[in-house]
């Protein structure tokens, strides 16, 4: 396939449905863009990640907590049981309320890296949730289209048993009169038995993908229309490797890690410069009228102190904890780092995969195409032939045969042209919701609303509701079963 000729070849084959031909669906039909709309709102996957991200905007504040200012209030209340023998001034009982507050003046960095690591991090999180986003928006595909495929199949094999049935009925009728053998019975009858063996596979096969539609959407599917063009495909796979190097979340992410990893090399360093901090101290102390002198001098029950200053702390020997932790950090640093390499390599290996089979299926589509109509044409001959006494029964059998699977390929062919399609996109990071559009139908997750709500919020006592499921739970949707609703002529071209 030369590279010239692929859009507009990718446009025609895509515009014709990829699944159900030029078959018209319903008013009622679920569409694709529907289905991807119910897994953005109540998929668990997205939801818990959307979590992990609010949970990482924390870590913000966290770190600049360690720049503001630490108020504790510390209260004793005693009672003296035995005196000393050389205690002349005790009292009997003691209330102590002390009160401190330090401000760190200079931490040698720490503080400021920590935050820029935090931040870092919470870059990388929102990375990593719009690749998530991406694979559910991947899987929410194949399961789509997964359905598509195997209602068709079903609706083939279904057709194709109805075919051989009434062939068995004519070879029974035909033998009656003589002009057939006990073979010829024999044969329809054993094909017929095969056929509905195939049927229940693929019975099997459309539960199966009912119910995974079912756990990634959250709903069972109903009647699916044929999902719309892909939109922005490359040429060749080595654009879309270009865009994805530089659009992927998943190197995004790997990239705002490293970043954050040389952060908290510098916080380990820190560890080793001086400190600099302001206090300040106040006590009350009162004896609750319980001190006495045994000379009768008058002594106050109750005072106040209270004292202010600076405190520098020198590090000189930590026991080296300093530059083991800063050896810990560079070591993280470099798995950082191979990570962001290995990202790399599976973002390029899945581009080009995804591409190669989206370009073989397209090539599959071609050749299926051409083979059901091919076998169409050689099934009306055998049959005429068969008529005259030129062809046997097996022979009009296995070009029945031979039809049903070019039928299969087809539509097989079809589901994963798209999938793979669409694989491409999400790899090049251009399959998330804004991509497809879906912000015209509903509010999109912005992760920077939550971030801005607890950037700079420094009181301890900020109440937080204690979280709540968002994804729906399925167990009380219904077992699925393999009834298709369509007639067999909507099952895809060649029927």
């Amino acid at each position: 396939m030369s590279e010239g000729v692929l859009p507009v070849r990718i446009r025609k084959i895509l515009l014709a449905g990829l699944a159900l031909g030029p078959v018209a669906a319903p008013a009622s039909a679920e569409t694709l863009r529907e289905a991807l709309i119910k897994a953005y709102k109540t998929n668990p996957t997205l939801e818990a990640q959307r979590a992990n991200l609010r949970a990482t905007d924390e870590g913000v504040p966290i770190a600049r907590s360690s720049a503001l200012p630490n108020i504790s209030l510390q209260t004793n209340y005693a009672e003296l049981f035995q005196n000393a023998n050389n205690a002349f001034v005790v009292p009997q009982r003691a209330l102590q309320s002390n009160g401190q507050a330090t401000v760190p003046l200079y931490s040698g960095g720490q503080v400021k890296n920590s935050i820029k690591a935090a931040e870092d991090r919470v870059l990388a999180g929102r990375a990593t949730l719009r690749g998530t986003e991406a694979d559910l928006f991947t899987n929410t595909v194949g399961a789509y289209m997964d359905v598509i495929r195997d209602q068709a199949v079903v609706a083939l094999n279904e057709q194709n048993i109805r075919v051989l049935e009434v062939n068995l009925q004519a070879s029974r009728d035909r033998f009656q009169v003589g002009d057939l053998t006990r073979t010829d019975v024999a044969q329809s009858e054993a094909r017929l038995s095969l056929a509905q063996s195939q049927l229940q596979q693929a019975q099997a096969r459309l539960i199966a993908s009912r119910e995974t539609y079912i756990r990634v959407i959250g709903s069972p599917p109903g009647d699916l229309e044929p999902p719309p063009p892909l939109p922005g495909l490359p040429r060749d796979p080595d654009s879309a490797v270009q865009i994805a190097l530089q659009d992927s979340p998943t190197l995004q992410a790997a990239r705002k890690n490293v970043d954050a990893t040389k952060y908290d090399v510098r916080v380990a360093r820190a560890a080793r410069l001086p400190q600099l901090g302001a206090f300040v101290n106040s006590g009350y102390f009162n004896y609750l009228g319980s001190l006495s002198s045994p000379f009768g001098a008058n002594i106050p029950q109750s005072g106040i102190n209270a004292q202010g200053g600076l405190q520098l702390t020198i590090p000189l020997y930590q026991g080296g904890q300093p530059a083991a932790r800063i050896r810990q950090a560079q070591a993280r640093e470099g798995v950082a780092q191979e990570q962001l390499t290995d990202s790399e390599r599976g973002v390029v290996a899945q581009v080009r995969s995804a591409f190669a089979f989206y370009r073989g299926a397209l090539e599959v589509i071609e050749s299926a195409t051409a083979a059901v109509n091919a076998n169409k044409l050689s099934l009306e001959g055998v049959r005429a032939e068969n008529g005259v006494g030129n062809r046997t029964v097996i022979e009009v059998l296995n070009a029945e045969q031979e039809l049903l699977n070019s039928q299969v390929t087809l539509v097989t062919a079809r589901r994963d042209a798209y999938v793979a399609g669409f694989a491409v996109l999400a790899a090049m990071g251009h399959a998330e919701a804004k991509d497809l559009g879906l912000d015209g139908d509903m509010p999109l997750y912005d992760p920077v609303i939550n971030y801005r709500r607890v950037r700079n919020n420094i009181s301890d006592w900020a109440g937080e509701r204690s979280p709540k499921p968002v994804a729906p739970t399925t167990s009380n949707t219904p077992a699925q079963d393999a009834k298709v609703t369509r007639s067999p002529a909507a099952a895809g071209p060649g029927n």
